[in-house]
């Protein structure tokens, strides 16, 4: 039976500072603010739209991950989601991803959340919402209520990374987690994986698992027998 090692490295949070794409720099500031914001945090909803692999996922997380390191709560909500998730109360942001992929119930869920956020009981202030989706508002298969929300807003369109900005994400995401990648590592993953940021942050965290599996470095022979093992 092979042996797992048992310190294996928690994947870091993501980060707004580790957003890798100059043409999303807009969004990133914004959304640096956002965060900052607190409780003077404009309850106008905010909407982010891109390819597969412009970091749509990432920039929701980490605005999570900044939201919940300053004690507010938010609700998240994608399409792995129950289709009938309550709103809660003490809920400072909903966070809502991947919209383009919501069912019947879990739009109806989405559209609950709007109006809970905008019209909060108890003399509390409005919520904020964030949302991501791969298509501008006006194209997004949903319910026309809940698609018109999600446009009326702040609305930012996101821009997949040149290969350079590929090389220093994986570079500083490989750093972050203590993890050194052997000479022409990058290079070769970069040649034959798929480069969107999402694939490159589970890959990397595949290699940092069987590296410490296996107590050998990153380097090309190992990528290939992690792949040969199916690891």
């Amino acid at each position: 039976m092979k042996q797992i090692a048992l310190d294996i490295a928690l994947a870091p949070a993501p980060t707004l500072e580790g957003f890798a794409g100059r043409l999303n720099q807009e969004a990133v500031q914004f959304l640096a603010q956002w965060c900052a914001a607190g409780r003077q945090r404009s309850p106008v909803p905010v909407y982010l739209w891109g390819e597969a692999g412009s970091g749509k996922t990432h920039l929701l997380r980490a605005a999570r991950h900044a939201l919940q390191q300053q004690g507010e709560p938010c609700g998240w909500l994608d399409a792995a989601s129950p289709a009938d998730v309550p709103f809660e109360g003490s809920w400072r942001a909903a966070l809502m991803d991947d919209v383009q992929l919501y069912a019947t119930g879990q739009q109806h869920t989405a559209f609950n959340w709007f109006i809970n956020a905008m019209t909060p009981a108890d003399g509390q202030p409005p919520r904020a919402v964030l949302a991501a989706g791969s298509l501008p508002p006006t194209d997004l298969p949903l319910r026309e209520d809940l698609r018109s929300r999600l446009g009326w807003g702040h609305v930012f369109q996101l821009h997949a990374p040149t290969e350079g900005e590929c090389r220093a994400l994986l570079q500083q995401a490989a750093a972050q987690r203590g993890l050194a990648l052997g000479e022409g590592v990058t290079d070769y993953v970069l040649t034959r994986f798929s480069r969107d940021m999402g694939s490159l942050m589970r890959l990397l965290e595949r290699l940092d698992r069987y590296s410490l599996q296996t107590r050998r470095a990153v380097t090309i022979p190992l990528i290939k027998a992690m792949l040969e093992e199916g690891a």
